[in-house]
């Protein structure tokens, strides 16, 4: 099975795919955030790093989306031992919601940003939507705490103006969702990294989506 957690910078998404990992036994596919060659540039300069950075995640999604389609394979070969895969954010986001901000607000001009649509398109190809993609929805205030909080030096210099744009992307996106199965969590009151009765509450709502998931033929 393929679980795929969504969210802004700071949702949350990292450590609640780990904390799913060791509750459920799952295995984790990490954003390529850590040893980055372009994110640190692209903070201190959007419209020169944008493209690079954007093609570097794109390549990065893609190749953890060939790791997945193995574990399926392996899956069907092996189906008394399934392997469960939690994703740390999906490639349908890099396009609908980073890059096409970045285009919008004029950090990527026309001619990158059609040939990142056109090898994004292409890719679209092999990838299957995720068995279930959980989305986490936070408002500016929580973001920034756990920006704050996680103390990446890049990221302290990200602007209300663009977080806010990006929320409103990912609410575009989740309304148009209509490829797979989707779980919208609002994370605004949780702090699931520090309470167990909040990881209770967010466990309570994944187990009820995945007993809907298993129970349809």
């Amino acid at each position: 099975m393929h679980i795929a957690i969504t969210g802004n910078i700071g949702a949350g998404k990292t450590t609640l795919a780990e904390q799913l990992a060791a509750h459920y036994g799952w295995e984790v596919l990490y954003e390529a955030v850590e040893g980055n060659p372009y994110l640190a540039d692209f903070y201190d300069d959007m419209a020169r790093w944008s493209f690079n950075l954007q093609i570097y995640f794109l390549n990065s999604r893609f190749a953890q989306i060939k790791k997945i389609i193995a574990i399926q394979q392996e899956n069907q070969a092996n189906p008394a031992h399934p392997r469960t895969v939690v994703q740390d954010r999906t490639i349908y986001e890099d396009a609908a919601i980073f890059a096409r901000n970045l285009y919008q607000g004029g950090y990527m001009p026309e001619r990158d940003y059609q040939t990142y649509q056109d090898l994004f398109n292409n890719m679209m190809s092999l990838v299957r939507p995720p068995d279930l993609m959980i989305y986490l929805r936070a408002g500016l205030p929580k973001l920034r705490e756990q920006i704050h909080k996680r103390g990446r030096s890049f990221e302290q210099s990200i602007s209300d103006d663009y977080l806010n744009s990006l929320n409103r992307l990912y609410e575009e996106f989740v309304a148009s969702y209509q490829i797979g199965e989707l779980l919208i969590i609002d994370v605004n009151q949780l702090d699931y990294a520090e309470s167990s009765a909040d990881f209770s509450q967010v466990i309570q709502q994944i187990d009820a989506r995945l007993a809907t998931l298993t129970a349809t033929p």
